[in-house]
């Protein structure tokens, strides 16, 4: 069932009696809470394919009818050109979903309805949800439905998502449409004159050259007329009179208003959406809400600061004092059923099955307790709106690595784990940034990184000093993000976040965020932990790894200053970060390691680990996101980095200690 016609060649499956439906809109208007209202727990996700940008599909049975959901990227235009824009209107234009709800925040109605004027140009079967209008109403502001639905001509439904409400009217207004596309009359927008004059004449133009297109005449006129680099090169490989036709065109709008094209279009985009806005809403007098005052706080030159440190340093407080509570009552536990060490002699087997079980009690005690705790705190500060205040004071710092506030986030996910922190750089616009983040990242103290400074530095040596190494640690991510900008051609985007208000954080909405970040992670890291653990203690009984920590020792003896072991303990480290501690352990069969380091080779041992080469789960999901030589590179300077600047510190550490 699809409202386009036939020759388009639509590739959405089509099964009898199914509809699809899209949900396209600005960020943090509501539009996941929608989806996960109309689907439940039966969602896949995944990515489109051949893009990193998350792909979100549920299903939905309403009345009998069955229903495909998809929820695309939240955008605010189609006239940028990020891939979640590219994604978005690629699906719209070209899958022909059944019916699109536009969800719109009602209390920022005007904003919102930019975007939507773009889903009429493209001639999308659409509905409109009018969302949070309670917020709205807690704002003074009243829309009268029927004058939006007559000034867009298209169905307007309002709700209240995060309850439930007007939910089963939108979902029925949504299949009336879907099913009677044919009678749905076509809603156009009209610009000012002199605009949809050369509109009107290029659209002729275009039909008139009997060009075969995917897209709508008068949608592509105006992309032209915009000089949109995609679609001027699909027509142009069809007709080179049609593009001098756009060319010529556009050149007297410039002429006409002494501005690029493109702006003026934009220009009267807004002027038609703060016109309908005005004409459909009322605003009474309010009071100042303690959003408006947060919103103040968090925001201000100096307070903003503050109470970014504040979010951060308590995300991670929480993080740690959280998980280690629950690592150390899993570890006593787990204790009960084996006994995990690094002792290699008995059968194949039996060291097959210790590296099994050692991966899986690594998982256990190290990645649920410490990610559970975290992703759930970010959730919640993540759907309460603080979050996005926080990238937007930090976006000045960012930008001295080449990125924006908005790499705040993945970077904060580090603390925790690489993994999920490397998953979330797809936020990101383009590729540079997505790399030059997740370079940035591979250095971040991670909850592993961290019980190698505690076990080694501030257990044998002083806390004081595994504060410093951390404090390090942080300040090289700056250093090294800064040399990968000079190295990695290209040019810093700005920064553009939807500031939404505050909010009371939805239960249902941070748990199943939780859920599904942290199901993905398990999914991938725990195969990976109990795999590389098993190869690892074979390769430690047959002797490979003291082959390899023997040929390593010119660089671990001469240059580091370290023993001959610290080889194997590093090439652990690869597994698992916090088997650099455990093997040592192992090996010298104690826990009291200043027997067999001194306090230098101690700092000199965790400051390398941390900065070696991530670990095989790190750089496993680097080259499935970028591909291996993007992984290879990381790789390789991590591991330059590591020996430089632990060659560096023991010769400093030496004139110290």
């Amino acid at each position: 069932m699809s409202c386009h016609d036939e020759s388009t060649n639509s590739k959405k499956p089509q099964n009898k009696g199914e509809i699809t439906i899209a949900l396209a809109g600005n960020a943090n208007v509501g539009k996941s809470v929608l989806f996960n209202q109309l689907t439940g727990s039966s969602q896949i996700i995944g990515n489109w394919p051949g893009k990193t940008v998350e792909k979100a599909e549920g299903t939905l049975n309403f009345e009998g009818q069955e229903i495909t959901v998809i929820d695309l990227p939240g955008i605010y235009s189609f006239s940028t050109f990020g891939m979640e824009e590219i994604v978005s209107r690629e699906y719209v234009a070209l899958e022909h979903p059944d019916a699109v709800i536009n969800v719109v925040d009602a209390s920022v109605l005007e904003r919102n309805l930019f975007f939507t004027l773009q889903l009429i140009e493209i001639e999308a079967p659409l509905i409109i949800c009018l969302n949070q209008v309670d917020t709205a109403k807690n704002k003074g502001i009243s829309i009268d439905r029927k004058k939006l639905e007559q000034a867009l001509g298209v169905p307007v439904v309002p709700t209240v998502a995060i309850r439930g409400e007007g939910i089963y009217d939108l979902t029925k207004t949504a299949i009336s449409v879907a099913k009677n596309c044919d009678k749905n009359k076509k809603t156009r927008v009209k610009y000012g004159a002199e605009i949809e004059e050369r509109i009107t004449k290029l659209d002729k133009t275009i039909q008139a050259g009997n060009i075969e297109l995917k897209y709508p005449s008068r949608w592509i006129a105006i992309k032209l007329l915009e000089n949109d680099p995609e679609i001027v090169k699909i027509v142009s490989s069809k007709s080179e009179a049609i593009i001098e036709t756009s060319k010529s065109l556009a050149a007297e709008i410039v002429s006409i208003h002494n501005e690029p094209c493109f702006a003026v279009i934009a220009s009267e985009r807004y002027a038609v959406a703060s016109n309908i806005a005005k004409e459909a809403q009322r605003q009474s007098e309010i009071k100042t809400t303690l959003s408006e005052k947060l919103e103040w706080i968090t925001t201000h030159e100096i307070f903003g600061y503050i109470t970014s440190a504040g979010v951060i340093a308590g995300l991670l407080l929480w993080t740690f004092i959280i998980g280690n509570l629950f690592s150390d009552l899993l570890s006593k536990a787990l204790s009960l059923f084996s006994s995990v060490n690094l002792d290699l002699s008995g059968s194949i087997q039996g060291i097959i099955w210790n590296g099994v079980y050692g991966g899986f009690v690594a998982g256990v005690t190290l990645v649920i307790p410490f990610v559970i705790p975290f992703y759930l705190m970010l959730a919640m500060i993540e759907d309460s709106g603080i979050l996005t205040r926080v990238a937007f004071m930090m976006d000045s710092a960012m930008h001295k690595i080449g990125l924006h506030g908005k790499a705040l986030i993945p970077m904060i996910l580090g603390y925790g784990c690489n993994v999920p922190a490397i998953r979330a750089c797809r936020i990101m616009e383009t590729r540079r940034e997505q790399l030059l983040a997740t370079y940035a990242i591979t250095f971040a103290p991670c909850a592993a990184r961290t019980i190698v400074i505690l076990g080694l530095v501030a257990a044998f040596v002083n806390p004081i000093w595994a504060l410093a190494l951390y404090a390090f640690d942080i300040a090289l991510i700056f250093v090294m993000g800064r040399i990968a900008l000079r190295v990695v051609p290209g040019h810093s985007t700005g920064l553009i976040m939807e500031m939404h208000s505050f909010k009371v954080p939805s239960l249902s909405i941070v748990v199943k965020q939780t859920w599904i970040r942290t199901k993905s992670l398990i999914y991938l890291v725990f195969p990976l932990y109990i795999i590389g653990s098993a190869g690892i203690q074979v390769l430690y009984a047959v002797g490979v790894l003291q082959y390899l920590s023997n040929a390593f020792s010119p660089v671990t003896v001469i240059w580091l200053g370290l023993p001959v072991i610290a080889g194997v303990l590093l090439i652990l480290g690869l597994i698992r970060k916090e088997l650099t501690l455990l093997g040592a352990v192992a090996i010298f069969g104690s826990t009291n390691l200043s027997l067999f380091f001194t306090p230098v080779q101690l700092i000199t041992l965790a400051l390398t680990s941390i900065i070696f080469i991530p670990c095989i789960s790190t750089v496993t999901v680097i080259a499935k996101d970028y591909g291996w030589k993007a992984a290879a590179i990381i790789v390789i300077a991590n591991f330059a980095t590591a020996i430089i600047v632990g060659g560096i510190a023991f010769r400093m550490l030496s004139f110290i200690l």
